[in-house]
């Protein structure tokens, strides 16, 4: 069975658990049915061998003859010993009829509780011929005589006997015994009654229970029609898509339908088109990163290879110089971005695993201009300067505290390459009225000569300093990347002051 449901659908599984279920609870079902009768005619018997053994001992202690007169005496004297019951035989030895309360004016039903006495002592003709044709009915029922010699020859025999019998809607329970006096069986004893109660209690457990097996199949149907439609069917669909995007397929998906879901199974399939468009993206990026950068490499292992060509050739001291120096430069260039792509793969890694959280930028600044001032003032006499607003206390963003100061020492680097000695940079926080953090970097360089400044924070941008072995063209892309990450915005332009660039970044206000 475990390998006949690994092969079903989850509908299919559901199914047939649950028809597994309903059969065993069928089965219990008609087990308790089967069980509920003979109960129920337990007690009843209990009630008629009670009855007839406090007859018999009457029957003893009085010496009562067993003949039709002195019985006939005995049930009229005894006769509140009958209640509740419908009828009272007694038969002799001969299984002939010697007495009998629907023969007497002995109806048990007269001093019965359960019957209304007005109602009884108005009874017409019409219902007397009514009653008649009832006992008949209810003699032939019985058929008593046949019954009681059948009794009298089985194993039962000295022992109470109950049978039951079906006639026109009636459920009717007997019970007989024989009686033994001077340990001679002198006839038979047999109480009757209606007993209706019983039929009625298991036809209402019958239909108790097939309505219910009716409600629970309903419920059953219903809910495999929700789980297949609003469940079943959608999670197809996503095994459908990612199988589509496995195979690189160009067929149409509904996806776009799954995600106006508002449900677990919209965020899932939302969720799951980004995971994909993420790294489709990625796959692509990384493809055309290897292209520029193989044709990146190619220009300085050209330039390599002509130098090399040319410098064993070459006498003259000046021109190996320059020679020598070409290719220190061209290596420099080509490990500066073999160095710059592999730190560029380990951060796009690092940010999948790193978790934003609410910092504070101007800590960051003073860290990061503290760091470059140790370094660049002393060394080229660069100052780098910090202007923050003081009516801020702090400027909080949403974001990767080591990243964000990355992208910091990047532009510091960038401009620090563009800059002259003995020249300012400046790092100014502000906010704008949306509360917004803004961040600019300002230096005193030789500006932008471009018309579209944003060019610049593309991949190898081609327009360098002389240094050029210094830089990769990955730094301002890298910037561009992590300020995108945290959904900010960066411009770049001249410094419309005066002479330098200016770097402004937007983070978003929190």
């Amino acid at each position: 069975m475990g390998s006949l449901l690994k092969d079903l659908s989850i509908l299919k599984k559901f199914l047939f658990i649950n028809f597994i279920v309903f059969i065993i609870i069928g089965i219990l079902t008609i087990v308790y049915l089967k069980s509920i009768q003979p109960n129920l005619i337990k007690k009843k018997t209990s009630n008629h061998i009670k009855v007839i053994d406090n007859t018999i001992n009457h029957i003893k202690r009085l010496k009562i003859e067993f003949n039709e007169d002195d019985i006939r005496k005995f049930l009229f004297s005894t006769r509140f010993l009958f209640q509740n019951l419908d009828r009272v035989i007694l038969l002799d030895d001969k299984f002939n009829i010697i007495a009998d309360t629907d023969t007497l004016d002995l109806d048990p039903r007269s001093f019965s509780q359960r019957i209304d006495i007005i109602q009884f002592d108005n009874l017409n003709e019409d219902n007397n011929d009514t009653k008649k044709d009832k006992k008949e009915e209810s003699k032939k029922i019985l058929s008593l005589k046949d019954i009681t010699i059948d009794y009298s020859k089985s194993k039962d025999f000295g022992r109470p006997f109950t049978f039951t019998q079906e006639f026109y809607d009636q459920f009717f329970l007997n019970t007989i015994k024989n009686i033994i006096i001077d340990d001679k069986n002198v006839g038979f004893l047999v109480v009757a009654e209606n007993a209706n109660e019983i039929k009625t209690a298991i036809d209402e457990r019958k239909n108790f229970i097939i309505r219910t097996a009716i409600l629970v199949t309903i419920v059953i149907l219903v809910f495999s029609f929700v789980l297949n439609r609003y469940f079943l069917k959608p999670i197809r669909n996503l095994v459908d898509y990612t199988k589509i995007i496995k195979d690189k397929s160009d067929k149409k998906t509904n996806i776009q339908n799954l995600k106006k879901r508002r449900d677990e199974l919209g965020i899932l399939s939302s969720s799951l088109d980004d995971m994909t468009s993420e790294l489709q993206n990625r796959a692509n990026t990384a493809e055309n990163f290897s292209t520029d950068l193989v044709h990146e490499i190619r220009n300085p292992l050209a330039s390599l290879k002509s130098a090399s060509e040319i410098i064993s050739e070459t006498e003259d001291k000046n021109q190996r110089d320059k020679l020598v120096k070409i290719l220190s430069h061209d290596v420099e260039r080509i490990e500066r971005l073999i160095t710059d792509y592999s730190q560029m793969l380990k951060d796009e890694l690092a940010l999948t695993k790193e978790q934003m959280k609410k910092i504070d930028l101007n800590l960051i600044t003073n860290s990061v201009v503290d760091d470059f001032n140790s370094i660049y003032l002393s060394k080229r006499g660069i100052q780098i300067l910090l202007d923050v607003d003081k009516k801020y206390n702090k400027y909080e963003i949403i974001g990767i505290e080591n990243r964000i100061e990355q992208v910091l020492a990047n532009l510091l680097e960038n401009s620090i390459s563009f800059s002259e000695d003995n020249k300012k940079i400046i790092v100014k926080l502000d906010k704008n009225k949306n509360n917004q953090v803004i961040l600019n970097v300002i230096d005193e360089g030789s500006g932008f000569k471009e018309k579209e400044t944003n060019k610049i924070f593309k991949r190898f941008y081609s327009n360098r300093p002389e240094k050029f072995g210094e830089h990769s063209g990955l730094g301002l892309n890298i910037v561009k990347n992590l300020i995108d990450l945290h959904g900010g915005i960066i411009n770049a332009t001249n410094n419309p002051s005066g002479k330098g660039a200016k770097i402004e970044i937007i983070f978003p206000g929190t």
